[in-house]
């Protein structure tokens, strides 16, 4: 199991009772305000009905507002904080964490993506001359499928003559056109005709250029080394949109969980008991290993 799962399940272990339902009444006088102090005697009176602890969830605390729900939208874990519920650390925890993943993922995939960009402009691209432009994302995929670009003209100088070698890459765009918009994509209509015209269009729009033009012959291993690097900075991009996602429930559950624990609180129901929303870290546990 990855280190991204087990994150993502000790959040939601912490905050189990979310989903389990696990809260507890208590009674309307734990959130009254504390009995005022004698001064003659230096005690509280009814000592015993007063209890800290249950007095700092008191409603009418600034922490119980909806300023706590803001907060964990904002920063996961911040409202339960303000809440006074210590499994804000699995929250900001578990944000260091994938904030973290992601930047170490992109990283990898910036990286990766200058190697394969670089590798081709070196060795596949370099006979045909040029200034050799940097070509977009769909470019550099056709270049890991396709060992060869083919040619963009066959007859330069004179109308248009499409590659026909269908294993290079603008052979099978031409391929695809004719069989697109021809009745017989082995009988070519005449080149005056509306289908020609359309295959045509069809092919100038998606053809390598002959700018981009490449070509891996007598190159194996450097093609070979080009396949793997590009797949290397596809996951790398890939698993940062999951680190993304992680980053976007964390979010998402800090602010349900902050949510629903303010509505507990403020919530009395017909004999005048309230319900909190427990869920706290084991550090008792922790701290005796």
């Amino acid at each position: 199991m990855s280190a991204r799962a087990v994150a993502t399940i000790a959040v939601l272990s912490l905050v189990a009772p979310l989903t389990t339902g696990n809260a507890q009444r208590l009674p309307q006088s734990a959130f009254s305000p504390a009995p005022a102090l004698t001064w003659e005697s230096g005690t509280v009176p009814n000592a015993k009905a007063f209890d800290p602890r249950l007095f700092a969830r008191d409603s009418t605390q600034p922490a119980s507002t909806a300023w706590s729900v803001l907060a964990s939208a904002v920063i996961p874990g911040s409202g339960q904080a303000l809440l006074k519920q210590d499994r804000f650390v699995a929250y900001l925890a578990i944000e260091a964490y994938a904030w973290a993943r992601y930047a170490a993922d992109a990283r990898e995939g910036r990286r990766a993506r200058s190697a394969y960009r670089e590798l081709a402009a070196e060795v596949a691209r370099r006979q045909f001359g040029g200034a050799r432009p940097v070509g977009d994302f769909d470019y550099y995929e056709k270049m890991e499928k396709f060992a060869e670009s083919g040619a963009y003209d066959m007859d330069v100088g004179g109308d248009l003559d499409p590659e026909l070698d269908s294993t290079t890459a603008n052979g099978a765009i031409w391929l695809l056109a004719r069989q697109t918009f021809w009745t017989d994509p082995t009988s070519p209509p005449p080149k005056s005709s509306q289908e020609y015209s359309n295959a045509a269009t069809f092919y100038r729009d998606r053809a390598v250029k002959p700018e981009f033009q490449w070509s891996w012959e007598n190159a194996r291993l450097e093609y070979a080394e080009y396949r793997r690097t590009i797949r290397r900075s596809n996951n790398a991009y890939r698993t940062s949109l999951q680190d993304l996602g992680l980053v976007i429930a964390n979010h998402a559950l800090s602010t349900v969980d902050a949510f629903v624990t303010v509505r507990l609180r403020r919530h009395v129901d017909g004999g005048a008991q309230r319900f909190e929303l427990y869920g706290t870290l084991p550090f008792d546990r922790l701290t005796s290993r």
